[in-house]
C-alpha cells in the first residue's frame, strides 16, 4: 500500500462487488449470526449498475440461500415456457430436436429474469438484515498484513488528477479492513487478478477462457412476442472464424433481451466481434421479432469459458475468490448466476466457522473444499469437456462429442474424454494478420443494427474525464510498432464499445494509438484478447462506467 494516510474501518468480512455472489456471501453471513459485521463495496454508482447476464436463471442457487424468496418478492417471475435450438445459416434455420440433449441442457424451471434488478432485490434483503452496502466505492488496492495475508481493501479514493497529481478536491480513500476478504469482482477484476498473480494461484489449472458477451433490450411490438420463450442459436454469422452462439430471451412487459458471444480463442485478428453480433440481427429468424421494435439499451461484459478445468485456487492467506472471479460458468448452459449464488454461500459458511473458531486472515480451506466437491463441482465437471472439443475439433464435433460426454457424465459421473486441456491463452490464440483475409462487414442500417458509438450511448456509460486513464499500457510504443504490423492492431475491432483507435493523417502516414477511455463499458476484452498482453484495465474512480438499468 502506499505511504498516503487513510482513515480506516474494522469489519468482520469485506466482500468487494455488489453481484449476486457477494451479496449471497452478505446475506448467508447475516443468517449465520447477525451479530457480524459485514459490509460490501460496489464500484457501480448503484447496485446493478455494473451487471449484465442474458439471463435465464436457474433458481438453484436462490432456492438453497432465501427458500421464501418468492413470497418476498424476488423479481423473478417469467417461468422459461419453450426452448428452442437453431443452427443458422446465411438465409435458414434448422431447429435442433430438444430430446437429444442431456436433461442438464433443459430449462423447464427456470426463468427469464434481469439480472441488475435481482441483485437490486438481493440488496435490499442484505440492508434489511444490517449489511452495509456502499455503491460508487471503487476498490483501488489490496491490503496486506506482516505476513503477507491480505487483510483489506483500499476504497473511495477520488480527485486524482489526469497526470496522476492530488486535485483541490481529492479524497484518499479509507482502509476497510476484515477477518475476511471476498474478491467478488466479477469476470477478470483487478485485484482478483493480482491475488492470483501474487499467490501463485493458477499454478496447478489450465489458463482462462473467455467470451464476449454484447447484449441488447428491445420493445417489441406486441404481436412479435412469447414471453417465456428462449431460442440459441449457433452457425451463422460466425461460421468457420470464431466459436460463439447468440441467445433471445422472450421476457416480461413487450421486451426482448438478445445477445451474441464470441468465444475470444479466435484467431483471425480481423474479425469485428461487435459487427458480428449487429450483422446476425439482419438473419431472418431474428429479424422478424425485430422489425417495428426499438432498441433500448446495449452492453457488453466478458464471460469465464475455461469452467472446471480453469478454476484457480479460490483461497489465499486473508480471503477468497467467488464466483466469476474463479470462473464458475456452465459454458454449454451459458449459465453462471446460480453457481456464483451457492460460491457466496459456501464462503460465508466458511468464514462463519473460522470466526467462530477464533480465526482470521488464514485461508479457507474449507471453502475451496466444498467447491471441489459440492453442488458446484457436480454442475461443472459434468459439461468440462464442451469447450476444449469446441475449440479443438469445431462446433459440429462439440456438438456430438460434447453431448456424448456430458450425457455420460450426466448419467454415470464419469466423462469419457477425462479433462481435456485448453491450451493456449485467448491472447495467445491471436494469428498475425498476414495470414487471414480482412473480412468486410455490412454498414449498420440504424433500424436493426447499430455503430458503436450509438449503441454505447444506450449503455449509460459515464467517466470523469480528469482523472488517470483506467486503461493502462504496459509500453504505449507496442500498439503501432508490434499490434499494427503483426496484428492489424486488434483492438480497433475487439472492443465493443470503441475505445481503441489507430489514427492516421490523410495521407494514411504516421499512426498513432488513441485510447477513449470515457466509453468503456467495463467488459474487459481488452486486458484478456490483446496478443501483447499490454493493456491492464484497472479500476476507474467509484460510479464511474456504465449505468445499466435494468441488464
Amino acid at each position: 500500500m502506499s505511504e498516503i494516510e487513510r482513515e480506516s474501518m474494522e469489519y468482520d468480512v469485506v466482500i468487494v462487488g455488489a453481484g449476486p455472489a457477494g451479496l449471497s456471501a452478505a446475506i448467508r453471513l447475516k443468517q449465520l449470526d447477525d451479530s457480524l459485521d459485514v459490509v460490501v463495496l460496489e464500484k457501480g454508482s448503484e447496485v446493478g449498475a455494473h451487471i449484465l447476464s442474458g439471463a435465464v436463471l436457474d433458481p438453484s442457487g436462490l432456492n438453497a440461500l432465501i427458500p421464501d424468496w418468492a413470497e418476498k418478492g424476488a423479481p423473478v417471475k417469467t417461468k422459461v415456457k419453450e426452448d428452442r435450438f437453431l443452427m443458422l445459416g446465411e438465409g435458414g434455420q434448422v431447429r435442433i430436436p430438444n430430446f437429444p440433449m442431456p436433461p442438464l441442457m433443459n430449462n423447464h424451471g427456470n426463468y427469464i429474469v434481469s439480472m441488475g434488478n435481482v441483485c437490486r432485490w438481493m440488496a435490499e434483503q442484505a440492508e434489511g438484515m444490517g449489511v452495509e452496502i456502499f455503491p460508487g466505492m471503487a476498490c483501488s488496492e489490496l491490503v496486506y498484513g506482516e505476513e503477507g495475508e491480505v487483510t483489506g481493501v483500499v476504497a473511495g479514493e477520488f480527485g486524482i488528477e489526469k497526470d496522476g497529481t492530488k486535485g483541490a478536491g481529492y479524497e484518499p480513500g479509507m482502509v476497510l479492513k476484515g477477518k475476511y476478504i471476498f474478491l467478488s469482482e466479477g469476470v477478470r477484476g483487478s485485484l482478483s487478478k493480482e491475488a492470483i498473480a501474487k499467490y501463485d494461484l493458477a499454478a496447478n489449472s489450465e489458463p482462462q477462457k473467455y467470451g464476449l458477451g454484447m447484449k441488447e433490450i428491445w420493445d417489441i411490438k406486441p404481436e412479435n412476442h412469447l414471453e417465456g420463450q428462449v431460442t440459441h442459436t449457433m452457425g451463422w454469422p460466425l461460421g468457420g472464424n470464431a466459436g460463439g452462439g447468440s441467445f433471445m430471451y422472450h421476457a416480461e412487459s413487450n421486451q426482448v433481451f438478445i445477445g451474441f458471444v464470441v468465444h475470444l480463442n479466435y484467431r483471425n485478428p480481423h474479425l469485428f466481434p461487435y459487427a458480428e453480433f449487429q450483422r446476425f440481427k439482419h438473419h431472418p429468424a431474428i429479424a422478424k421479432v425485430l422489425e417495428g421494435g426499438k432498441r433500448v439499451a446495449y452492453g457488453a461484459r466478458a464471460i469465464t469459458e475455461g469452467g472446471w478445468q480453469s478454476i484457480p485456487k479460490t483461497t489465499f492467506p486473508g480471503g477468497a475468490l467467488l464466483g466469476c472471479s474463479a470462473g464458475l460458468v456452465n459454458v454449454p448452459r451459458i449459465k453462471g448466476n446460480h453457481n456464483a449464488m451457492l460460491s457466496g454461500k459456501a464462503a460465508a459458511e466458511a468464514a462463519h466457522a473460522a470466526i467462530q473458531a477464533g480465526r482470521q486472515g488464514d485461508e479457507l480451506h474449507a471453502y475451496e473444499a466444498d467447491l471441489k466437491s459440492g453442488p458446484v463441482a457436480k454442475d461443472l465437471k459434468r459439461v468440462q469437456n464442451v469447450k476444449p472439443l469446441w475449440s479443438k475439433r469445431g462446433l459440429v464435433a462439440s456438438l456430438v462429442l460434447g453431448g456424448f460426454d456430458m450425457w455420460v457424465a450426466n448419467l454415470t459421473g464419469w466423462n469419457p474424454f477425462g479433462s481435456m486441456k485448453h491450451g493456449k491463452s485467448d491472447a495467445d490464440a491471436t494469428g498475425e494478420a498476414a495470414n487471414f483475409k480482412p473480412i468486410d462487414y455490412p454498414k449498420a442500417d440504424g433500424k436493426l443494427s447499430f455503430d458503436r458509438l450509438t449503441n454505447v450511448s444506450f449503455s449509460g456509460t459515464n467517466h470523469e474525464e480528469n482523472q488517470p486513464s483506467h486503461l493502462t499500457l504496459d509500453d504505449p510504443d507496442v500498439p503501432i510498432q508490434v499490434n499494427l504490423p503483426k496484428y492489424a492492431e486488434p483492438a480497433q475491432r475487439y472492443c465493443p464499445a470503441g475505445v481503441y483507435e489507430v489514427i492516421r493523417e490523410e495521407d494514411g502516414s504516421n499512426p498513432r494509438f488513441q485510447i477513449n477511455a470515457q466509453n468503456c463499458v467495463h467488459c474487459k476484452t481488452c486486458d484478456i484478447k490483446d496478443p501483447s498482453q499490454n493493456i491492464h484495465w484497472v479500476t476507474p474512480q467509484g460510479g464511474d462506467g456504465p449505468n445499466y438499468p435494468n441488464m
